[in-house]
């Protein structure tokens, strides 16, 4: 079977490991694997025998971002074009919401078997900070992208919110919860990396609002514990500062420590007194 990932770039997230993690195990299974990246950025190896291209836009025009979704289209469907020389696509898999825009444009996917995966709760992310006319808005622009589509989610939660935040139907709609690869997992937690001497608290993830790391950090600062909190991962800079400041406002920020991203978190988590999560 030949398999093709569409992505939107692969920065250090974990819709981006999971993609990785899927391209691996469908190349042991012997399919011929490619992955388009719509980004020229990727911070995690890429497994032997991927097929990777990137697909960036080089466009510096003042209206670009105007025409940005029909041209990245077009540029898809350039790739798409030259990659199906070697034969056609059996499976096509989008993952993440602005990868979805261009690929729900696309003409050379029209016809192909083309499933977006939804890695995360849309309404959380998308219209949590907006009220009236403007959510209204948001609403019916992600429902021209997924209705009578193939989505898959990682939960029913995010399927179900899908379906009842955004009044869709999917043509179909499958659960498919995230793969792990439980040797790879012990092997990587194993390895040498340098961490922190003495017990702590470690949380792992991208910086992004929709995540609530500010009620993270305002957990924290109520618990009263003195152990620091390693925050590894990365986001858009200006996210990042407002953490930066609000550990500050909490008078904490001696004691949370942001680590950046770790291509191998894993012996940090080992080494950690407690994994911890933020609740949307």
């Amino acid at each position: 079977m030949r398999i093709l990932f569409v992505i939107d770039g692969l920065p250090g997230g974990g819709a981006e490991k999971v993609v990785l993690t899927l391209a691996a195990q469908f190349l042991r299974d012997g399919d011929r694997v490619s992955l388009i990246s719509l980004r020229d950025v990727c911070e995690y190896p890429l497994p032997e025998g991927l097929d990777y291209q990137v697909v960036a836009d080089r466009c510096r025009k003042p209206w670009r971002k105007l025409t940005e979704l029909s041209r990245r289209a077009r540029q898809l469907d350039a790739a798409v074009v030259r990659a199906e020389q070697q034969g056609q696509f059996d499976l096509v898999l989008s993952n993440l919401h602005k990868t979805d825009r261009i690929v729900a444009r696309s003409r050379a996917l029209r016809e192909r078997n083309v499933w977006f995966c939804l890695h995360g709760v849309f309404s959380a992310s998308y219209l949590g900070h907006r009220t009236g006319f403007d959510r209204w808005m948001k609403q019916q622009k992600i429902k021209r992208i997924y209705q009578g589509r193939n989505v898959v989610t990682v939960s029913d939660a995010v399927g179900r919110d899908l379906v009842e935040e955004f009044a869709l139907r999917p043509a179909q709609l499958k659960t498919i919860y995230n793969p792990f690869d439980i040797a790879a997992l012990r092997a990587g937690a194993e390895a040498d990396s340098e961490r922190p001497d003495g017990d702590y608290l470690i949380h792992v993830g991208r910086f992004h609002p929709g995540k609530r790391h500010d009620r993270l950090l305002e957990a924290y600062a109520q618990s009263g514990i003195d152990a620091p909190l390693v925050l590894l991962g990365q986001g858009k800079p200006e996210q990042e500062q407002r953490l930066r400041q609000l550990a500050k406002t909490l008078h904490i920020d001696d004691r949370v420590w942001f680590k950046g991203f770790q291509k191998n978190p894993l012996p940090w988590i080992k080494g950690a007194r407690m994994l911890v999560f933020e609740l949307r």
